[in-house]
Formats: structure tokens, sequence, C-alpha cells
């Protein structure tokens, strides 16, 4: 069986919901403290023993390149100020994994983003992580999950977690067999049904492991809601030549594609911060009592 080596990391959106910051920002740099949330979601990937990143993006997001990049103006002036450990920083951050970058011409849904890493995939399993979901889990990162599931397998995974009926239409939508506990095998899939249509609570979340035949399905696929191409849809399109498997990835998920999720996860990463917790907390207090005042 084949390991999976490659991600695929689909960063070209707007991110219109945070205008007009990413209007000149991408919202995968809009920082977690000190790091962009696309640190996290390359280093949860790095962790589980990915050795290449793609990058799917857009004309806007540059800044992502630069990001990864080295930055010898940057290392001369810090050197110049003796500050090797933070030019050591920066050069991890470069080295962490070999990172290619590709173009999606056309802003056309998450399953064209992914089609368009085929040529740089080849004909080999491979990981899909959002870039604006974090999920933190430091002893079993959340895509390390779905690759274990691959490997007892050997076909696609997608990761899922559990969501309240009403909220059901704002997901894709599985629905399976439990084979192992946790793991599904997939039975039927939905892109953000009705509720009343829903044909359980369990919704897809930004994690995939996907076998190449994922490629020839996406290109079949007609396009769905919204006029895009549907990664789910193309999914359900696989169903029908071999079996997927979902999992519950185990973590705590924040969805910083929205103001409230993107608040919530700079509060948690300041929590547990050593170097900022103590002073923050008291900030916090201070606000509650303010608001609990009127």
């Amino acid at each position: 069986m084949q390991k999976v080596r490659k991600a695929v990391i689909p960063v070209a959106g707007f991110g219109t919901r945070f205008l007009p910051a990413t209007k000149s920002t991408p919202k995968e740099m809009m920082p977690l403290i000190d790091k962009p949330i696309i640190h996290y979601i390359v280093e949860e990937a790095v962790n589980s023993g990915i050795e290449t990143i793609i990058f799917v993006t857009g004309r806007h997001k540059r800044a992502i390149e630069d990001y990864f990049d080295y930055y010898p103006e940057l290392e001369q002036v810090l050197k110049k100020s003796g500050k090797e450990q933070e030019i050591e920083k920066l050069r991890q951050i470069s080295n962490m994994a070999e990172f290619v970058y590709i173009r999606q011409k056309e802003q056309l849904g998450l399953g064209h983003a992914v089609l368009t890493a085929e040529r740089l995939v080849g004909d080999e399993p491979f990981a899909v992580l959002l870039g604006d979901e974090v999920i933190k889990n430091k002893d079993y990162p959340g895509i390390k999950q779905l690759i274990d599931v691959y490997h007892q397998f050997g076909k696609s995974v997608i990761g899922t977690m559990e969501v309240p009926r009403e909220d059901v239409s704002k997901y894709g939508i599985v629905a399976g067999k439990e084979v192992v506990d946790g793991i599904k095998l997939v039975e039927k899939l939905v892109e953000k049904p009705p509720v009343e249509e829903a044909p359980s609570t369990s919704a897809i979340i930004g994690r995939y492991v996907l076998t190449p035949d994922i490629f020839e399905a996406l290109k079949k696929t007609p396009l769905g809601k919204g006029g895009e191409l549907q990664l789910t849809d193309g999914l359900a399109l696989l169903r029908n030549k071999e079996v997927i498997y979902s999992k519950d990835v185990e973590g705590l998920r924040h969805d910083t594609g929205n103001k409230i999720g993107y608040l919530e996860a700079i509060l948690d990463f300041a929590l547990e911060r050593e170097d900022v917790r103590e002073e923050f907390i008291k900030i916090l207090m201070e606000k509650c009592k303010e608001i609990e005042k009127g």
C-alpha cells in the first residue's frame, strides 16, 4: 500500500466574510497570536507524516508563498541584532516540508480546487486539509487519524463530526454503517441538505484522505449547489465505484472561516500560551466586570 506523502490545501478563496481585511491579506494568513492560521494547518500535516504540501492558490495569495519561503533580507537584519534564535525559527518554517503551488484560475468550488492539483498529486493517495479549519490534538493530529484509517482499509476516508440537526444544512452530510468504533462504511453523501432530508447528523469537516480515483469521478461530476463542482458530489459518484469510509475526528475544531469561530480560536490559543495567559485572563476578567456593570 502506498504511503500518504502529499497534502492538498485549497487556499484560493476570497475570504469575503473578513472584508475589508482580506482585500490585501489572505484569510489563511490572519494570525492566531503570532502564527498565521495556515501555519497550524501545515504543522498538522507535517506532524502526520506529510512530506509535500500542495497549495491551490489564487493570484491574491502571494503572501502564503512568501511566508513559507526564505527571507534573507530579514535574516540579515536579525543577524546584526544578534537574534540567531529568531533566524532559526524562520528557517524551520521554510524547512517544514516541500512546498508546491498551483493556481486555481476560477473559483468553481472545492471539488474543482482538488481537481486542479491532479497533475501534482499523480497516481497516489493524498490528504486534503481546508485552510481555515484548525484541529487541535497534539497527541494524535486530525489528518493522521484519517491516514491511519486509509492504511487499515486502503480506501478514501472522510473526516466527520456530529452536529445538531438544525445545523445539517451548513455541511455535507454522510450516513453509513459503523464497522469499527468511530469508523463508518459510507452509504450516502449529501451536500448541505434541508433539515428534513438529512440522512444523519454526521457532518463532513475539512479533512480527507483520498485515492487518486477521485479525479476521474470529479471530471464526471456535474456542477452542484451554487454552480460549483462540489467535492461531496464527486465522492458520492466515487462511492459507486469503490467503498468509502468516514471517521469522527478527535480533537478541538476551530472554524476560523467565520468571525465568531476566529475569535473563539484566538481566545483558546491565548489561554494555553504561558507567555500571555496570566495577563490575558486579567483582561478578560476586567472586561466581564465591565459587561456585568452594563
